[in-house]
């Protein structure tokens, strides 16, 4: 490969919500557009990851064009080459690598992997699938089959990132040059220029991430929801009882929450933003706003959606499955050769 290499994925599970758009998606694609030419740009739909958890099975191949059509539709640029736009599953080296490195890796570091026992802590022991618990291996076959220099990450991935370096290290020590070894957790926050950047809160819970897994889907806009629905949402979101807007995270975390919502659906500086509604002392007034810009933002990108080329889409995920299969086949047989199976 002559381009260093970014990757990058967002899971297919359920309809994505506002956070996942501001938060992961828009950035991702921003990303996409800034650094394609002077980077490869690996771009997947994680649709393996999908099974470590409950999903509907029935509605899974669904989810998985649905998120590449949202990709679409938020922008992404389907005819630079140096994009690629795939599906998980549909390189079988991912799978293949994963047992291969499964090998190299202990259960007690399995163990430790936080995100591992925050879900597992919340299901039966008996739906504890070895698909959660291995998890980590899997990202990282998805990100060495690439040799993949850069991986944005969020706080709940950066053990996972650190995880893959240690098993690249552990395999390039025992067999040679075979891995190369993503840049360490601090050095990807400076490369992508952020420090775990904004994080969208649930409108009935403002001490918690908004979060598309939430039972009630209350306090959560999904890009989905009917504009009218989203509307209604806002407008019963939680405040407080201090009559005034101001932006204070710790003291009025519904507002605050608010205020940033507010901000990123104009593209605005939250500054800009705090200057204009500070004092504010009818909060119904103030959610007026919000909830107006909010359904005007998804009446817009769900024509996006509606407006999609399924067929320019579909040609680029087949085109970019070609090519990662032939760059990611390459790393795994140089993989297998070393351990002896070829």
């Amino acid at each position: 490969m002559s381009k260093q290499v970014i990757l990058t994925g967002l899971r297919a599970n359920n309809d994505l919500t506002l956070g996942n758009y501001f938060g992961a998606m828009r950035p991702i694609i921003d990303m996409a557009k800034t650094k394609a030419g002077e980077f490869q740009v690996n771009m997947f739909i994680p649709d393996l990851h999908s099974f470590t958890t409950p999903v509907d099975h029935a509605k899974l191949q669904e989810q998985i064009l649905h998120n590449a059509v949202l990709f679409a539709a938020a922008g992404l640029p389907l005819d630079n080459p140096d994009i690629h736009l795939y599906r998980q599953s549909y390189v079988s080296a991912h799978s293949e690598a994963t047992i291969i490195l499964n090998n190299f890796v202990g259960m007690g570091e399995m163990e430790r992997m936080t995100q591992y026992k925050d879900k597992s802590s919340k299901l039966d022991t008996e739906r504890i699938s070895v698909g959660l618990f291995d998890y980590p291996v899997l990202m990282a076959a998805d990100i060495l089959l690439y040799g993949a220099t850069y991986v944005p990450v969020g706080d709940d991935q950066t053990q996972h990132l650190e995880i893959t370096r240690d098993i690249a290290e552990r395999i390039n020590s025992r067999f040679g040059d075979i891995f190369t070894i993503p840049v360490a957790v601090k050095d990807q926050h400076e490369f992508f220029n952020k420090d775990q950047g904004l994080r969208i809160m649930d409108l009935q819970d403002p001490t918690k991430k908004m979060s598309k897994s939430d039972d009630s889907g209350k306090g959560v806009i999904f890009l989905g929801d009917n504009p009218e629905e989203s509307y209604k949402k806002v407008m019963s979101a939680t405040t407080d009882d201090k009559a005034s807007v101001n932006y204070d995270r710790e003291n009025q975390p519904g507002i605050t929450n608010l205020l940033d919502i507010l901000a990123l659906l104009r593209g605005a500086d939250v500054e800009e933003v705090i200057r204009e509604f500070t004092g504010v002392e009818r909060y119904g007034d103030f959610k007026k706003v919000v909830a107006s810009e909010m359904r005007d933002f998804l009446m817009d990108f769900q024509a996006r959606v509606d407006n999609v080329d399924m067929g320019a889409l579909e040609t680029k995920m087949v085109e970019s499955e070609v090519a990662m299969s032939k760059q990611a086949n390459e790393t795994l047989v140089r993989l297998q050769k070393a351990v002896g199976l070829r």
